[in-house]
């Protein structure tokens, strides 16, 4: 992501979501368990992860919901997930 893209999701998250408060991240994984310990790995101990395999098995969805306090929590999560190799963003 640019920063330009950046600032301008961080925009729509501040427009559309109330701090402090639970934001919902979702993302897409090849079915490995490495690759789902990495995003679950994002998240604190609190946060409340949901995982769902895709018919075929291919793929996992995965969903947490986490206490933030500020935009610039969610971002870094986003940030730090980039670097997971063949991550969607949902």
């Amino acid at each position: 992501m640019t920063e330009e893209e950046l600032e301008s999701f961080k925009k729509k998250i501040i427009d559309t979501t109330p701090f402090p408060g639970v934001y919902m991240f979702k993302f897409i994984v090849k079915s490995d368990n490495r690759n789902i310990a990495l995003v679950e790995n994002l998240f604190e101990a609190e946060a409340d992860i949901l995982t769902k395999e895709s018919e075929n098995g291919k793929y996992t969805s995965i969903t947490a919901k986490q206490v933030v306090i500020t935009v610039d929590e969610v971002i870094e999560v986003y940030k730090r997930a980039a670097k997971i190799t063949g991550i969607i963003f949902l």
